[in-house]
């Protein structure tokens, strides 16, 4: 090292003269940049041990454990949750065995008593397709899902789905998401879950030919399959449409588990049509048969086989990538009291703790919630109607009661939920 004597020569990097300035490639850099240059050298040094961290998984629960920590947040479903806890254990346990297989560097050994190998038997992944009605519960299970494993999650919606190059977003943009979620971690992303809603609307609707390209159904799902399935996706780190000066951030989709949910509107009646089922009812209250009817459509729908689907205009190759097929009852008038009461996140859990906080006890009359069920069915929309009702109830008693500054009771009566009295 030399100082610089006479003169004064700028720093190649900055352009200030220093006199401080020390002899180096290409010339006599300033000892700010050198610092600077420094603190880059081991931020870089520090970012590249962190990405070479390998995500390990945690013991993976058992199928029971998964349908007790489901049973907190979603009420009803119990066949839907057994199928939904099998196929979850078994994929992070196959993700589990791979790790193992790697560190070790050995290959599965045959059970005793079993005549085959084992050595070159590979375990599919097991994406997971949920059918039923809106508001039965298809997102709130795979967000539970995903936070009981501690792993990524994202949502996307089929509808806004489209092939590359065309107006709306790339299917490759649900690999991104979960990439955000995991903070880039790369490695973290290829062991989240993707749930993609509203897949049923991607259907084809006809057999016939279309002129022109089919940008949101069957090209989505043919798309779609490819990614589910398991490939390397080329995610652009920022957004956005793909260009070719733009880098890219390569993700193995191979072990990210896909859960898609639909509504899949009068498939029900496709059911039907195949096994000829009719059901004979003699006469009974409109609640009564409005039961009977929901009780019928959830039978049919647990009956749904993959040929329904491809009727429904579902492509069989898509279909292939979702072995595991799921019918979510829906939702009666006792489901939904049980939503707003049982589990731990319940609503009337949330503003009784809210106004709590206030010192104003809150209450609920039986009544009450039967009326607030009862609202939210003729809106249609399952228990994402109950919020709605409950933000339209709770409005003025919330506005007041922050800093009212004295303890009080206040009970929720039926009357209240349907306008007819404010107290």
């Amino acid at each position: 090292m030399a100082k610089k004597s006479s003169k004064s020569p700028e720093c190649p990097y900055c352009g200030r003269n220093n006199q401080e300035a020390i002899l180096l490639p290409p010339g006599y850099v300033c000892t700010d940049c050198i610092n600077f240059i420094h603190e880059t050298l081991k931020d870089n040094q520090f970012s590249q041990k962190e990405q070479k961290k390998t995500v390990k998984l945690g013991p993976v629960p058992t199928p029971k454990e998964i349908k007790k920590f489901l049973d907190q947040y979603v009420v009803g479903q119990d066949q839907t949750k057994k199928i939904l806890a099998v196929a979850v254990h078994n994929h992070y346990r196959r993700l589990e065995v791979q790790e193992q297989a790697d560190k070790s560097k050995t290959k599965a050994s045959a059970p005793a008593g079993y005549a085959g190998s084992l050595e070159d038997v590979e375990i599919e992944k097991s994406n997971i397709l949920l059918v039923g009605p809106t508001g039965s519960g298809k997102t709130l299970l795979a967000k539970s899902l995903a936070k009981m494993l501690g792993v990524p999650f994202a949502i996307g919606d089929a509808t806004v789905l489209t092939q590359a190059g065309y107006v709306g977003e790339d299917v490759e943009n649900l690999v991104r998401y979960l990439l955000q979620n995991a903070n880039g971690d790369v490695e973290l992303a290829k062991r989240g879950i993707i749930y993609v809603d509203e897949i049923d609307k991607i259907a084809s609707k006809t057999d016939n030919v279309s002129i022109t390209r089919d940008v949101g159904g069957e090209g989505v799902q043919q798309t779609l399959l490819k990614i589910i399935e398991g490939s390397i996706c080329r995610v652009p780190p920022k957004g956005g449409r793909k260009h070719p000066d733009q880098e890219y951030i390569e993700v193995d989709t191979s072990n990210i588990l896909f859960i898609c949910g639909g509504a899949f509107v009068d498939l029900d009646k496709i059911v039907k049509a195949r096994i000829g089922k009719k059901v004979i009812g003699f006469g009974g209250t409109a609640e009564e048969s409005d039961n009977t009817e929901a009780k019928e459509k959830s039978s049919l729908l647990s009956e749904a086989r993959p040929e329904d689907l491809v009727k429904f205009g579902l492509i069989p190759e898509f279909i292939g990538r979702l072995p595991v097929i799921t019918a979510m009852n829906e939702l009666t008038k006792e489901d939904l009291v049980h939503i707003l009461t049982e589990p731990k996140n319940s609503l009337v859990k949330q503003y009784t703790k809210l106004l709590k906080m206030d010192g104003v006890q809150l209450e609920f009359t039986s009544e009450a919630l039967d009326a607030l069920a009862e609202r939210a069915i003729e809106l249609g929309t399952g228990a994402r109607a109950l919020r709605a009702e409950m933000e339209r109830l709770m409005t003025d008693i919330m506005y007041e009661a922050p800093g009212s500054g004295r303890n009080e009771k206040i009970v929720i009566t039926a009357e209240m939920v349907k306008g007819e009295s404010k107290k």
